[in-house]
C-alpha cells in the first residue's frame, strides 16, 4: 500500500495540515532547516511509530505544545478519491505526556511490530553513514532492522535473546558488587541456556542472512561505484558451543555479558571472487575507503536493504531519501537512479537550486516547504 495522505498535528515545525500524497513519486522541494525532513518523518513515524533519526518521542513534539499526532490514509496509488474515505484504513499515532496511542481502522495496535506489514519504509539519510563509519553496535542495528522487516521469527528471538540477556547482566552486576558467586551461579545455570538457544537462532540466520545481502549489495556497489566484490561477511562473538560456559568467570569479574550476538561484528570486505561467509582477521573496506566511497557504502546499504526487503516479502516499499542525491556528483546520481529498487512510492527531498525537475514524471508531486508550511507547486 501507498501513502494516499498525511495529517500531522503539533508535529516538530510542521504547520497543522492533511497534505495529499496519492503519487508515485512526490517531491519535497525547499531551503535548509524549512521542514523537509520533518516531513519524511512524519512518514515514517507512521510506518514505524518512531523516528529514524533515533530521537524520542518528546523530541518530535512542536515548541510549547503537550501532545502531538501523525495520521495517515493507506491504500492503492489506483484508487478513486471519491472512495478514498470508504475503502482506504487510516493509521493515526498520538503521543501525549509520554503515552503513544497507535490506532489501524480503529483498532488500537499493542505491539509496534505490528506494523511492519502495513507500511514498510526504507529511508535513506544522513545518518546511515554511521552503518559504514560508527560503531559495531550501529551495524547491528542495521543488519537487525533488515532481517525484522520480513523475518518476525528473528525479531521476536532477538526481543527474547534481549530479555534474558538483560536479566543475565543484571544478575552478573549484583554479583560482582556482592561477591556472591554461588548464589550467581545457580541463575545463571538458568539463563544460560535461554540465551544460548536464542542466540544460536540468530546467529544462524544472520550468517545465512549475510551471505544473501551480499548477493544483493555487491553488484549494487560495483554498478555505481565501479569498486568489485564489496560484501558484508558477519563474526560471530561465540567461538564454540561452550564459549558461554568458559567466559563465565570473566563476565563475573567484568559484571557484565563480554560475548553473543550482541557483540558480533559486521565487516565489509572485498575480495576478488565477491563470496562473503564468516570471515576473521580480515581488513574492513570501511576503513579505507574514501569519504566518497564511504557514502555511496551507506547509500547503497539502504538500497540493498529494499531489494532484499522486496524479495523475501514478496512486495515493495515505501522509500523517503533525504538529500541524499545531493552527495552525488551527476555520474554517480545518474548510475545511483539507474538501480534504484522498486518501489511502492518515493518521497524525494530537494534544495531549490537543484535541478529537481530533471527527475520528475508527468504525474510527479511537487511541494515547496518554507517554514513548515507545505504548499504545492504552482
Amino acid at each position: 500500500m501507498a501513502i494516499l495522505s498525511l495529517r500531522i498535528a503539533a508535529f516538530r515545525n510542521l504547520a497543522d495540515a492533511e497534505i495529499d500524497t496519492s503519487a508515485k513519486d512526490i517531491f519535497l522541494v525547499g531551503k535548509n532547516g524549512q521542514g523537509k525532513t520533518n516531513f519524511l518523518e512524519a512518514l515514517y513515524f507512521c510506518s514505524y511509530a518512531s523516528s529514524f533519526r533515533g530521537v524520542k518521542d518528546a523530541a518530535l513534539t512542536r515548541t510549547g505544545e503537550a501532545a502531538f499526532s501523525a495520521s495517515a490514509v493507506l491504500g492503492p496509488l489506483s484508487i478513486k478519491k471519491n472512495t478514498e474515505e470508504i475503502l482506504c484504513p487510516r493509521i493515526t499515532i498520538k503521543v501525549e505526556k509520554s503515552r503513544k496511542t497507535i490506532n489501524l481502522d480503529g483498532k488500537k495496535i499493542e505491539d509496534r511490530k505490528d506494523l511492519l506489514d502495513t507500511i514498510p519504509c526504507v529511508a535513506f539519510c544522513h545518518e546511515d553513514m554511521e552503518f559504514v563509519s560508527g560503531s559495531q553496535e550501529r551495524r547491528r542495528w542495521f543488519f537487525d532492522q533488515t532481517q525484522s522487516l520480513y523475518d518476525q521469527v528473528y525479531l521476536e528471538d532477538l526481543r527474547k535473546y534481549r530479555r534474558v540477556l538483560k536479566n543475565r547482566n543484571a544478575v552478573l552486576k549484583n554479583t560482582k558488587t556482592s561477591g556472591d558467586y554461588r548464589g550467581a551461579a545457580e541463575l545463571l545455570d538458568v539463563l544460560d541456556p535461554q540465551l544460548l538457544e536464542y542466540g544460536r537462532r540468530l546467529m544462524e540466520k544472520r550468517l545465512a542472512a549475510a551471505a544473501r545481502f551480499s548477493t544483493v549489495f555487491s553488484p549494487l556497489y560495483e554498478e555505481v561505484a565501479l569498486i568489485k566484490g564489496i560484501g558484508v561477511s558477519y563474526v560471530s562473538s561465540w567461538k564454540s558451543p561452550d564459549h558461554l560456559a568458559e567466559r563465565r568467570t570473566a563476565d563475573m569479574a567484568q559484571g557484565i555479558t563480554l560475548s553473543g550476538p550482541h557483540r558480533d561484528r559486521y565487516l565489509f570486505l572485498q575480495t576478488g571472487d565477491a563470496v562473503f561467509g564468516e570471515a576473521r582477521n580480515a581488513q574492513d573496506f570501511s576503513e579505507t575507503a574514501s569519504t566518497g566511497q564511504r557514502r555511496l557504502l551507506a547509500l547503497l546499504l539502504r538500497s540493498a536493504q529494499a531489494r532484499c526487503f522486496s524479495v523475501e516479502a514478496g512486495k515493495t516499499p515505501v522509500l523517503l531519501l533525504d538529500d541524499v542525491l545531493l552527495e552525488l556528483d551527476g555520474e554517480k546520481r545518474r548510475r545511483f537512479l539507474s538501480v534504484m529498487p522498486a518501489y511502492e512510492q518515493a518521497f524525494f527531498t530537494f534544495l531549490p537550486e537543484e535541478s529537481y525537475a530533471g527527475y520528475g514524471k508527468a504525474d510527479t508531486l511537487v511541494y515547496h516547504v518554507e517554514n513548515g508550511v507545505i504548499a504545492k507547486n504552482g
